[in-house]
């Protein structure tokens, strides 16, 4: 590794880094080291992690010292470059250091322990950190059988959600016989809320082309496949760059590290189908059929893809298998549980203070990432529950803050671990609500192969829908619990089986919420337009008039300096009352 001689300024360039300006910001960077003819290198990176502060930048001195700084708007950078870099002060307005602290305390990074640290597009970066050095090891050091025993000693399981041993599924796949396998990496995530898989591919697309690597070595493949949703462009991008550059570099192709191993990868951009996150849905997508799942056996180990052995592996778990064959089995399992070993990423998003990508020992509370890592609930506001696994998990409530997360614990509460997406739902969350847009999602993604799924995710959101709008009935709320376990347990694949979890878990944890919505017509949270009353308390109301303009329908009206009333014939409860008034005379009940 070369000693570093000038200063390197690292900016952010991951979706959230460039949705929060950071091209602008690199720019402005770049044209501020242009004008003073600064002896600074300016870099791009992935994902820090820290989304909520983006646009990011790390600043490095010569002697290795870091900084970072958040909110680096093209102007804060002219600042920064002018206090710190022209100046040899740190820019203490934008001051990161201590806030990262936080956020990284109990953080341990292994799939991304390059992500906002090299350049993703380049190769000498990623080999720099010991790229390659995992497949040149299998290659020269292991037969195939020992790289699975590694990965199964390690404890790694699937992180795509069911958790299934990864060396277990290695050694399935490699037992069948067969002139053609192939290994394909999973990078369809569509849970709302989840971003992990994305954040990997952007910040370090070669920890996932060398994990294929070495999955196609273990099974016998020569060919492998990325599966990867059409929405994630930027991903797409830099994935077929690190794949050129690791071709030229002789990295793929034929005789790797000069044996008699050869590896070709192929894109295949899905069209955003949730239901192709199922194994065999997404094999169908890939032969170019639409995307529904078939019944199992046999499975994709045994017949696959065009029917050959196929092993099938998320973006995560593959990022996470040239660090454990590279370093051990052992070191890999002394982070986790007995049955959980490991990390895991998540995507911390909703009410939280510190929403972003965070990588966490698989064990710990739930209440440490949440608090410590998530830095807590805004405005200082009751945590309410979390929901775990996304459309197809459950969601946690605050008397189960002290689960730890693993895999066990999680399932026990009737959420899942799922792929990673954690949505932070604060008082203000009307649950039922919730658990109707979840089945919502689930009930237009579903790809109506069985009836469970296709009618009974239907069935399910009418009586949601009728619960939020106050028009259902006590028994309802019955038959919808039937509904739900009848389509979990009757449906054909892992969508319709694990769609009604959003429902059950809410209904378990928070039925005062069901009950309070058809027995009394309101909602808690005050959150369902229907069952909303907006009035205007006289004692309050300082006549300025603000909401009677900002009314679309006229429903307010009263005497200039007098207190205006609304006509609950005419409103449509769009709170645009609530909103333009200064003085907390609108009410809503």
């Amino acid at each position: 590794m070369q000693e570093q001689v000038k200063t390197v300024i690292k900016v952010g360039l991951s979706t959230c880094g460039i949705a929060a300006g950071g091209n602008r910001t690199f720019e402005a960077l770049k044209q501020e080291i242009d004008t003073h003819n600064l002896d600074v290198a300016l870099q791009r990176t992935g994902c820090i992690g820290m989304c909520y502060k983006e646009p990011i930048i790390e600043v490095i001195s010569p002697g290795g010292e870091s900084h970072y700084y958040g909110g680096v708007t093209p102007e804060a950078a002219v600042k920064i470059v002018d206090e710190h870099i022209r100046g040899g002060q740190l820019a203490e307005e934008f001051l990161l250091d201590a806030e990262k602290d936080n956020v990284t305390g109990k953080q341990v990074r292994i799939a991304l322990r390059n992500c906002g640290v090299i350049d993703p597009e380049s190769l000498a970066d990623y080999r720099e950190k010991g790229g390659y050095k995992a497949i040149e090891k299998a290659l020269t050091e292991m037969t195939p059988e020992q790289v699975i025993d590694e990965v199964l000693n390690s404890g790694l399981r699937g992180r795509g959600g069911a958790g299934f041993p990864t060396g277990l599924k290695w050694r399935f796949t490699r037992q069948y016989k067969s002139d053609q396998k192939y290994i394909v990496c999973n990078a369809d995530e569509g849970d709302p809320g989840a971003f992990m898989d994305r954040s990997i591919i952007e910040g370090d697309p070669h920890s996932v082309i060398e994990g294929m690597m070495l999955a196609g070595y273990a099974i016998g493949a020569s060919e492998g496949h990325v599966y990867a949703r059409a929405e994630y462009p930027l991903a797409i991008i830099r994935l077929e760059k690190a794949i050129m550059a690791a071709k030229e570099a002789g990295l793929l192709g034929e005789n790797i590290f000069g044996k008699d191993f050869k590896f070709s990868l192929k894109i295949k951009k899905g069209a955003g189908a949730f239901v192709c996150g199922e194994e065999t849905a997404l094999i169908a997508s890939l032969e170019g059929e639409r995307g529904m799942p078939r019944l199992k056996p046999p499975f994709p180990a045994e017949a696959g893809l065009w029917k050959k052995p196929t092993c099938i592996n998320n973006v995560e778990t593959l990022a996470n298998v040239p660090w454990i064959v590279y370093n051990g089995a052992s070191k890999y399992a002394a982070y986790g549980t007995e049955k959980s070993k490991g990390t895991k990423v998540f995507a911390l998003a909703g009410k939280i203070n510190r929403g972003g990508l965070i990588e966490v020992p698989i064990g710990i509370p739930l209440r440490d990432v949440i608090y410590e890592v998530g830095g807590g609930i805004p405005g200082g506001k009751r945590f309410k529950g979390v929901q775990m696994g996304g459309p197809s998990g459950g969601c946690i409530p605050e008397s189960l803050l002290d689960t730890t997360v693993d895999y066990e614990s999680i399932t026990r509460t009737g959420a899942i671990m799922g792929s990673g997406g954690m949505i932070v739902m604060d008082e203000t969350t009307c649950m039922v609500d919730m658990a109707r847009f979840f089945l919502n999602f689930a009930q237009n993604e579903s790809c109506g192969k069985c009836i469970h799924c296709r009618l009974g995710t239907k069935r399910m959101l009418e009586i949601l829908e009728r619960i939020t709008e106050g028009k259902a009935k006590p028994e309802e709320l019955d038959l919808l619990e039937e509904l739900a376990y009848n389509v979990r347990e009757g449906a054909l694949c892992g969508l319709g089986n694990t769609a009604p979890n959003p429902v059950l878990t809410t209904l378990k944890y928070f039925r005062e919420e069901y009950e309070a919505h058809i027995y009394n017509r309101k909602c808690p949270a005050k959150v369902c337009r229907e069952l909303l009353t907006y009035t205007i308390d006289p004692e309050l109301c300082n006549a300025c008039r603000r909401c009677v303009k900002r009314c679309s329908v006229e429903a307010i009206s009263g005497e200039k300096k007098q207190p205006q009333v609304i006509d609950q014939s005419k409103c449509i409860k769009c709170g645009n009352c609530l909103d333009a008034c200064r003085f907390d005379a609108v009410l809503v009940e």
